[in-house]
């Protein structure tokens, strides 16, 4: 096999780019935001120009090296990280191409994409090596947060090197004590001038925390500052955000010290450390405490972190939908190569084996995946269209509405790839058989990799607390009720399509929505607010498979308007959509019905019974 056959067929197993198009151009027709000012200098030659780019560096710079990295993780001497060399590479050039920047301003180098097709850009890279991609996408969403809520001379100093790609950045929320429980952060900001501040204090999970892949790091650090009596303010209340760089202006290290890295399970090419900030190793200006600079107010630290932090749930979401589509791709390919056994009825043993996706149970499992990858992936497209709805639609109610929908399904966007994306992965080794689970193939490395995805920016359960707890009654449910309005007008469509297949997805995706409204005030009528929510985890799952049956919808819709006889693309679309409403959305019911039910098993429990 040539080495460009060998980079093509790379390319054709990270995503389809037939179905990127499709998704941007005739389902979520992004074309139309080229009309919108910000949008202007754009149209589709230029976005298909941009995925083209990121297809060719992906597939040629970053998926060549993926097992590698996975073999050859980061080691640390005591003194220095080191990584493979092919990392910096793939770094350097995707700085070059200007992808660091390709949503950004003008003036600040970038290229001012819609976000949309920025995210499906990323789609490629995050298929093509998670690891080395979490580098730029960690510093992308590092300086979109110091864009929002920095002073400009922060912005100039430290995000402009980043949107080069010579520094990189990080964010720095957990702590060995403190994971999701933010309020419990003990890492101290004591005041050390006017602009400045020394901090200590230990932070834990820190991806790329320490690398030399780059000039300088610029780290986010949660932190709390001491009040007058010299304790720190219990709670989130107390929170600030610090910029602490690995080198200060002059060139002087901080007094950032790596305590050692993580050893993970899988994504292990990205460095994950626990930082000791202000351990005396490092002495800036002659004394112990890593010099930071604080961002925004004192005690909106948790705040301004979430411009990040909301961020990135979709990003997780779009990487955990992602490497399970790679994992389809490879899995697909795998069945239409392997021969293995007979038809049922074929008597004579000497017959040929057939590819073993002519077996009617590997086509299940392909068509479950292409289900879950093709659902995921629209989802965090659509994600993306209303944030750009959101923040460049052409009327005050457009942007509302797209904000709404937007705060609802982000838990949902993170949540539901991570679960279903994982799954595709678990089939895909299943399609292989024995060699899936070896090494030797790429399939056990995707599920490895993508398992970190239901755990990191908020696990499953805390998104579940915070869709039911929160998003299904904040504004007086507004959020709930704009959710429910966009289902019934796709609901409409289908049914004026004429096509019998949509109407009846339209009918079971209009019950199954009209049973979630119920249940979710049967939840709320309980006396207990510890009695609604201890089944979270089960509404979050529940409406999840709605919402992606309803996306599921929408892209039926887009295949049937201009679905020719021969189109074999448009009808494994419908194809995937039949199976997600004939297979997929029936599991939706007895989740309901259990919540409906209120039941305090799991409350109930108590840890002297375990």
């Amino acid at each position: 096999m040539t080495e460009a056959v060998s980079v093509a067929r790379l390319a054709s197993r990270l995503l389809s780019r037939r179905d990127v198009e499709f998704m941007l151009y005739e389902w979520l027709d992004s074309e139309a935001l080229a009309k919108r000012p910000r949008f202007a200098d754009h149209s589709r030659e230029t976005f298909t120009a941009a995925l083209d780019t990121a297809e060719q560096i992906a597939s040629e710079l970053f998926a060549p090296h993926n097992k590698l990295g996975d073999q050859r993780e980061p080691q640390f001497d005591g003194e220095r990280v080191s990584v493979i060399p092919e990392i910096k590479r793939a770094l350097d050039a995707f700085s070059a191409a200007g992808l660091m920047a390709a949503g950004q301003d003008y003036a600040l180098g970038g290229m001012q994409l819609p976000l949309t097709v920025e995210k499906a850009i990323t789609a490629y890279f995050t298929a093509a090596n998670m690891a080395t991609s979490s580098y730029a996408f960690l510093t992308i969403g590092n300086a979109n947060t110091l864009l929002k809520c920095a002073s400009t001379a922060q912005v100039e100093h430290f995000v402009r090197p980043m949107l080069e790609g010579r520094w990189f950045g990080t964010m720095c929320l957990s702590e060995p004590q403190a994971g999701s429980s933010l309020s419990d952060i003990s890492t101290r900001a004591e005041r050390d001038g006017e602009h400045q501040f020394r901090l200590a204090g230990n932070k834990m999970w820190i991806s790329a925390g320490e690398h030399e892949l780059a000039e300088n790091i610029v780290h986010l650090v949660l932190a709390k500052i001491p009040g007058p009596d010299g304790n720190l303010v219990p709670g989130v209340k107390g929170i600030s955000l610090f910029i602490v760089p690995k080198f200060l202006e002059n060139g002087e290290r901080n007094d950032i010290a790596l305590a050692g890295l993580n050893h993970k399970m899988g994504n292990r090419g990205t460095t994950n450390c626990l930082l000791n900030f202000g351990e005396g190793k490092h002495r800036p200006q002659g004394r112990a405490g890593a010099i930071g600079f604080l961002v925004g107010r004192e005690g909106q630290g948790l705040v301004n972190m979430f411009h990040m932090m909301n961020e990135a749930r979709i990003g997780v979401g779009l990487c955990a939908a992602v490497l399970g589509y790679t994992g389809y791709l490879h899995a697909l390919d795998y069945a239409r190569e392997r021969p293995q056994g007979r038809h049922p009825a074929a008597k004579d043993p000497s017959s040929p084996q057939l590819p073993i996706i002519a077996h009617t149970d590997v086509r299940r499992m392909l068509l479950a995946q292409k289900a879950y990858a093709e659902g995921a992936l629209g989802l965090c497209l659509y994600s993306a269209r209303l944030v750009d709805d959101e923040h460049t639609g052409e009327s005050p109610e457009l942007r509302q509405r797209a904000g709404r929908l937007l705060e609802f399904l982000t838990p949902i966007a993170k949540s539901w790839p991570a679960q279903w994306g994982l799954e595709a992965n678990n089939l895909a080794i299943q399609v292989h058989g024995g060699y899936g689970y070896t090494r030797d193939y790429n399939v056990e490395q995707f599920y490895r990799d993508n398992r970190l995805n239901q755990i990191h920016e908020g696990t499953h359960g805390i998104h579940g607390l915070d869709l039911l707890g929160r998003k299904a009654v904040i504004h007086d449910g507004a959020l709930l009720t704009t959710v429910a309005e966009e289902i019934r007008a796709t609901v409409l469509t289908a049914r004026a399509s004429g096509e019998g297949q949509l109407v009846s997805h339209a009918a079971a995706l209009e019950a199954a929505w009209r049973r979630v409204e119920e249940v979710t005030g049967a939840l709320y009528a309980a006396p207990d607010l510890n009695q609604t929510l201890a089944n979270a985890t089960v509404y979050l799952e529940a409406v999840g498979h709605v919402v992606v049956a309803w996306i599921w919808l929408q892209q039926a819709i887009a295949a049937v308007a201009r679905l020719p006889e021969d189109d074999n693309f448009r009808r494994g679309k419908l194809q995937a959509c039949r199976y997600f409403y004939q297979w997929e959305l029936p599991k939706v019911q007895p989740q309901l019905d259990l919540l409906a039910a209120l039941d305090t098993t799991a409350l109930d429990m108590r840890d002297a019974w375990f």
